[in-house]
């Protein structure tokens, strides 16, 4: 067995846990288990035979972790997290294979929180205490609640907001700012406003939409619950405005991230390819409107989190 600590009230059956790897009393692990390096597995945790768990993760106690629970690196379960593994379970009833719940690396799961059985918790993702998580969560995505929705999106540093006498990435104008997300600004465009209305405009190409659009198409009547985009480009640039309402927008390019609301026609939000963009917290009347630089190619989507880190350090 590995250089472990099991304490005397403690009992580990499995040969395949990590050297540094510490299990606490009254914790169990059945033979079979797979616990990385460095892990604590605190008082009363419980991982079964098929669970995977990776290095440097904490379980804090009174977690189950059951046959198809898979946890990566550096992930936090605060304590009484619930996992789940069959969606309509009967007693002394089996199934053949259990649904595979994948927590990804570096995200953390608060107290008492229950994870429904088949999903996915995005890396750098944070679940609150108490959330009752019944769909699958976006990376670095902070969802609260029962049923659980996305509240924000983790920080990264760097990610503020410059203020608009800096210098301005892509072409952006002085009316710009930018995100500390590379070549990502948000234009403020000049209203005209009298007694007859309001009116915004732009010329494109120009300094603020930098691209001649080729295609354009309106997201509205989405739940304020949902979220929208989650995905990036290879090689189309968008331009993003809320011509009605409010929706917030988060941007990442794989080392640091960005937010900005959307609640004016009169400003809008410059994303270059490869830059992963989500659109969430839409109110009931918002209408998001996109100028893609591109006419429209699935192949050019990058659809999973993991894959655009891969091709952000492919360069």
């Amino acid at each position: 067995m590995a250089d472990i600590f099991v304490h005397p009230q403690g009992l580990c059956e499995s040969d395949r846990v990590g050297d540094g790897t510490r299990v606490w009393a009254f914790a169990h692990v059945l033979p079979g288990a797979r616990v990385g390096v460095e892990c604590n597995v605190c008082d009363g945790v419980f991982i079964e035979g098929k669970a995977i768990v990776g290095d440097r993760v904490t379980i804090k106690c009174g977690v189950q972790l059951w046959d198809g629970v898979e946890l990566e690196d550096d992930v936090f379960v605060g304590p009484n997290a619930t996992f789940t593994n069959d969606p309509m379970p009967r007693s002394r009833q089996w199934l053949k294979e259990y649904p595979r719940t994948v927590v990804r690396a570096g995200a953390s799961i608060g107290a008492n929180a229950t994870i429904l059985p088949g999903l996915e918790i995005g890396q750098g993702a944070m679940i609150g205490a108490g959330a009752v998580v019944t769909r699958s969560v976006p990376p670095h995505a902070i969802v609260v609640g029962n049923p659980a929705r996305i509240s924000g999106y983790t920080e990264s540093l760097g990610a503020e907001q410059e203020d608009s006498g800096h210098s301005h990435p892509g072409g952006a104008t002085p009316d710009s700012k930018t995100l500390g997300v590379d070549g990502v600004h948000v234009q403020r465009f000049k209203e005209v406003v009298d007694l007859r209305g309001s009116l915004t405009a732009a010329e494109m190409p120009d300094a603020a939409i930098p691209f001649k659009p080729a295609r354009w198409f309106m997201v509205y009547d989405v739940p304020s619950r949902e979220i929208r985009g989650e995905h990036a480009h290879r090689v189309c640039e968008q331009f993003l405005i809320c011509v009605s309402g409010r929706v917030s927008v988060a941007v990442d390019d794989g080392r640091n991230r960005g937010e900005v609301v959307l609640d004016s026609p009169s400003m809008g939000i410059y994303v270059p390819p490869m830059v992963w963009a989500s659109e969430y917290r839409y109110e009931a009347d918002a209408v998001l409107l996109v100028l893609a630089s591109h006419p429209y190619d699935p192949d050019d989507y990058i659809r999973k989190y993991d894959e655009f880190l891969a091709a952000v350090a492919a360069g």
